[in-house]
C-alpha cells in the first residue's frame, strides 16, 4: 500500500517513510507534507526498496520492527545501494533502539515512539541540512 502525495518534484526534499503501522505512517505522511516536504509512505522494507528503485529520495524514515524486511536490514541495504539517501529510524522498542545506535555511522538519528510532529520535523530538518553541508 503506497500513499503518495508526491506530484512532480519542485525542489522540495523528497522523503520516503517505511512504517507498518498505518496510523503512524499516515501521521508522518500528513505532517511532513504539511511541513512542505514531498512524501511517500510504504508499509514495509521491501516496498521501500521498490520505491527507491523507481524514484529518488533525499531521506528515508524507517521503523525498525517491520514484517518482511526490518528497518535495520533496510538501512544497511539503502546506505550501500543508495548512499546519497539519509536514514532516520523510529522505534517503540528500547532494545531495537540500542541496536540502531550501533549503526550510528550509517544512520542519522533514532527517535523513540511516541514522538511529536515537532520532534520528527526537527530531526528531518537537521538530517537534510547536514546532507547539504
Amino acid at each position: 500500500m503506497m500513499e503518495d502525495t508526491a506530484g512532480k518534484s519542485d525542489g522540495r526534499a523528497r522523503i520516503l517513510i517505511a512504517e507498518d503501522e498505518a496510523s503512524v505512517r499516515e501521521f508522518l505522511v500528513r505532517g511532513l507534507t504539511h511541513a512542505g516536504y514531498e512524501v511517500m509512505g510504504v508499509c514495509d522494507g521491501v516496498a521501500a526498496l521498490e520505491a527507491l528503485q523507481e524514484a529518488s529520495f533525499d531521506l528515508l524514515i524507517t521503523d525498525i520492527v517491520m514484517p518482511r524486511l526490518d528497518g535495520i536490514s533496510l538501512a544497511l541495504k539503502v546506505t550501500d545501494e543508495f548512499p546519497s539517501v539519509r536514514v532516520l529510524m523510529i522505534t517503540g522498542y528500547a532494545a531495537e533502539k540500542q541496536r540502531a545506535y550501533n549503526l550510528d555511522v550509517l544512520i542519522h538519528d533514532v527517535l523513540g515512539k511516541p514522538f511529536t510532529l515537532d520532534q520528527i520535523c526537527q530531526s528531518v530538518e537537521k538530517s537534510l541540512a547536514e546532507a547539504n553541508s
